[in-house]
């Protein structure tokens, strides 16, 4: 029998900018037209008129749920924000060995504890029906996780889940202890939505590779937290506010940007790698921080039109424009989230998104396996002589 055709590789950019590895029906970004959706409809829309739970049972099902449905959701995922007891108690000693990376760190090893107890099998075994099982389960008990090791590095009692508040509320409730006002819980929410999902970014494409491989679901979402964490990806909003508090006040604007740009520094807050037009994430959310107004607000919108204007100046030709991380970080300080929680509010909606990538990867049976050109000495060399002992 001959021996099958290896494939002839085929060459791609960089970072695999623009490549179309599968189809999917979860969403798209037109980064031309600055443009981006869930299903059938605009993220942006969604976030500025339905609530987190509608989105996230779009995102599963298919479909916008009617009010029945709604209901039946919201009560089906409220119960599961509580985490099982062996995971509980590990909490402490996950926080404090996290004290100085933060939550994210621990929550890999809580989502690996988390799928362990709850007895994830391989997403290759089970049926579609517990791989959904599956997935409400962890993105219900993810906010629990992520505020129980905030608190809990800060010497706080974790604070129960409340099955009467919707997604929002409860994590700003379990985040500080207090019931929130509704404005805060709408902008929070707004947020949520608005970073559910966003094209094959980073976590997205490592969460599906990893499903690829038939893996359980803790595993995979585990591989995408990992992926999150880095500055380069998830870690911007509290980096842009960092770089806000350096400028410090209108008059510096000009001489910090231009000195950051002459040295090569990047920018936090601004440029993307798919968007050639401003980020609608960006536009939705600085209508967001200008209902809200105050010093912090008309600071951002004085940073943002200067920056622009400089990066024009200096960068013709590029098109470098705000994106989610800057006014997510002005929105998320003016309700009040602590810095170091920035980021893993951002994973709070992200789990939706990646789920439904893994649930939808999980119906294809091919495993992703890329190729890498070799650019190292040609082989075979001749192997050196053993050195005689």
């Amino acid at each position: 029998m001959p021996i099958a055709e290896v494939n002839a590789p085929v060459d791609a950019p960089r970072g695999l900018a623009g490549v179309i590895v599968t189809e999917t029906q979860l969403g798209d970004v037109r980064g031309a037209e600055g443009f981006y959706h869930y299903r059938q409809y605009s993220a942006v829309e969604l976030a500025a008129a339905r609530s987190f739970e509608d989105v996230w049972y779009l995102m599963f099902h298919g479909e916008l749920p009617d009010a029945a449905q709604l209901a039946a959701f919201r009560a089906e995922t409220a119960a599961l924000r509580a985490v099982p007891a062996p995971v509980r108690e590990a909490l402490p000693a996950l926080a404090r060995a996290g004290t100085r990376s933060g939550p994210l760190a621990g929550l890999r090893t809580a989502l690996s504890l988390l799928g362990a107890t709850a007895g994830f099998r391989p997403l290759y075994d089970i049926d579609a029906d517990r791989r959904r099982t599956d997935a409400l389960a962890v993105c219900a008990a993810v906010p629990t996780l992520m505020t129980a090791l905030h608190r809990l590095g800060r010497g706080l009692q974790p604070v129960e889940p409340r099955s009467d508040l919707g997604h929002a509320a409860n994590y700003l409730y379990m985040l500080t202890g207090e019931e929130p006002d509704q404005e805060r819980v709408r902008a929070i929410e707004a947020y949520l939505i608005s970073t559910i999902d966003h094209g094959f970014n980073a976590s997205t494409f490592t969460a599906r590779v990893i499903a690829s491989t038939g893996a359980d679901l803790a595993a995979c979402l585990v591989g995408a937290v990992g992926a999150l964490s880095g500055p380069l990806h998830g870690g911007a909003p509290s980096r842009a506010l960092d770089m806000l508090d350096e400028i410090g006040i209108p008059d510096r604007i000009d001489s910090w940007v231009r000195d950051s740009i002459q040295r090569g520094d990047r920018i936090m807050g601004f440029g993307h790698s798919v968007y050639r037009t401003e980020d609608p994430r960006s536009r939705m959310l600085r209508g967001v921080a200008e209902r809200f107004g105050g010093p912090l607000v008309d600071f951002a919108v004085q940073v943002e039109a200067r920056v622009e204007a400089l990066l024009a100046e200096l960068k013709p030709g590029r098109e470098l424009h705000t994106n989610v991380e800057l006014y997510a970080g002005v929105v998320m300080e003016l309700c009040g989230l602590p810095r170091e929680m920035l980021t893993p509010t951002f994973c709070a909606a992200r789990v939706v998104g990646w789920s439904a990538n893994i649930l939808e990867q999980a119906e294809d049976s091919k495993i992703i396996r890329p190729a890498a050109r070799y650019v190292g000495p040609p082989p075979p060399q001749p192997l050196p002589a053993v050195a005689s002992r």
